[in-house]
């Protein structure tokens, strides 16, 4: 019978969410009990007997993860959930492989966690816990970001890294679609045998087949001898199809059979060599879309979206920018290139660019900015040398700084010519109030009229920034284009 309360012991040092989550669970009728410590953990397993435990990872007296393999031994029925602040995809495959129910990243969604106690006493009592991974590959994959997005994308990570089902990974190009198919396969159990990896894309069409498929020798012109494809080179490890939209329909085809019948027939060969290959495919493409133009199988895109993995742009998690931006600095050094910070400004400003090219172009620029910077620490100004302006809002929005330094050049001359209409006794204020309240209304623009924002933006204290506002007449609520 499904249970609909029972009794949750919550392991955390910090009080203030042991009582957040005491009161919380208390109020869906279970009975809680919380404590601060592994010590204090075993100590209340044996009496209270817990049906759910709730753990932090990082505890006084040791990492909380360690022991869970344990518990779950001598107390099958248990679930588990884990609460970590350290928010990687290792930490999230450890949890998954100790056998724990649920992980959840830190801060957590209080309602999450009650629906995830709720799921957890519900489930089957003989529900056979998640395949273990691999052991701490993950945290040398550069899989990083703490954002809620990719928290998502590190628990679908865990819990198919343990078996074979085939994964179908979307994304836009530049967000690290590839790095995830690693990623799978270096935490998994096929880890020793071959990752092979193969852009359609990047391949003439006429030669994906043997490409794929490998081809005998005076299979066509040009073919000396045979030539093993990237399934058989990929045997007992995992075979990654990037760009799998641009697939022609022929080969697609032949994929097709060869995924339903595990068996691949060669070009110009007539005996068929079985294998053994885990498959990833990645796209940027609109299957679907693809599919009612008739430019891609159905039966193909179900076969291969057993599981779906949706990477998000890095304009979708502004948040893990800073933190991407340190880490690929952190490579450039390793590299051999100068070591260089990054200041808290520029960082900001960096959250605030667009990013088209995604991850990808991120790291590139920390590269560049290595090389091109004198200075150890890269400021705003450095990002200005190398990011059109134009592009970061809030900075000089619509124009770029030659631009900008033209048209002010003209206004002076225009209020030197002989014959001006006024004396150029006043002219600073006179270029300030041409300038300042555009600056300001495009900033608040820029921020949904957030003022505290604003202010730490354009440098000024936020009454000073009041004051201008009331001065040059600006209502911060008016959208741009109304005043």
């Amino acid at each position: 019978m499904t249970r609909r309360s029972g009794k949750i012991l919550v392991v955390d040092d910090d009080p203030a969410i042991c009582i957040v989550i005491g009161e919380a669970l208390k109020r869906q009728g279970h009975i809680v009990r919380t404590v601060g410590s592994i010590a204090e953990r075993r100590a209340a397993m044996l009496p209270f007997a817990p049906d759910v435990l709730i753990t932090d990872v990082m505890l006084p007296d040791g990492d909380g993860l360690d022991d869970v393999g344990a518990i779950l031994a001598e107390a099958p029925d248990l679930r588990v959930i884990i609460l970590s602040a350290q928010n990687t995809l290792n930490t999230a495959v450890r949890a998954t492989g100790q056998g724990a129910f649920e992980y959840l990243p830190k801060p957590f969604d209080l309602n999450e966690l009650v629906r995830a106690v709720a799921e957890a006493l519900s489930a089957s009592p003989d529900a056979p816990a998640p395949e273990s991974g691999g052991e701490s590959a993950g945290d040398e994959l550069p899989l990083i970001g703490r954002s809620p997005q990719m928290q998502e994308v590190y628990r679908t990570i865990a819990r198919v890294v343990g078996n074979d089902l085939n994964i179908l990974v979307l994304g836009e190009s530049g967000t690290g679609k590839e790095l995830v198919a690693e990623a799978i396969h270096g935490l998994g159990p096929r880890r020793a045998r071959p990752f092979v990896a193969i852009n359609m894309a990047a391949i003439p069409r006429e030669l994906i087949e043997a490409e794929l498929f490998g081809y005998e020798k005076g299979a066509f012109t040009g073919a000396a001898a045979r030539s093993a494809g990237k399934f058989e080179q990929a045997e007992g490890g995992t075979l990654f199809l990037d760009e799998i939209g641009d697939m022609p329909m022929d080969a697609q085809t032949r994929l097709l059979r060869v995924l339903q019948s595990g068996e691949v027939t060669s070009v110009g060969g007539t005996r068929p060599v079985r294998v053994d290959v885990r498959i990833i495919a990645a796209t940027n493409q609109d299957l679907p879309a693809l599919i009612a133009e008739g430019r891609f199988r159905e039966d193909l895109f179900y076969r291969l979206n057993v599981v779906p993995i949706r990477l998000p742009a890095l304009r979708e998690r502004v948040g893990d920018v800073p933190l991407l931006a340190r880490h690929f600095l952190d490579r450039a050094a390793q590299s051999g290139l100068p070591r260089k910070t990054l200041s808290a400004e520029a960082a900001a400003l960096l959250e605030r660019y667009d990013w088209p090219g995604n991850v990808r172009e991120l790291q590139n620029l920390m590269k560049r900015l290595t090389v091109l910077t004198r200075d150890q620490e890269i400021q705003i100004q450095h990002l200005r040398q190398v990011l059109p302006l134009a592009d970061l809002p809030g900075v000089v929005p619509g124009a770029g700084a030659a631009d900008l330094r033209e048209a002010v050049r003209r206004w002076a001359r225009e209020q030197l010519a002989v014959g001006a209409p006024h004396a150029p006794d006043d002219l600073h204020e006179r270029l300030l109030a041409v300038i300042e309240p555009v600056l300001l209304g495009e900033t608040l623009a820029a921020l949904d009229g957030n003022q505290i924002r604003a202010a730490a933006m354009l440098g000024m204290n936020r009454n000073t920034l009041r004051k201008k506002l009331t001065h040059y007449d600006i209502d911060p609520t008016m959208p741009l284009r109304e005043r």
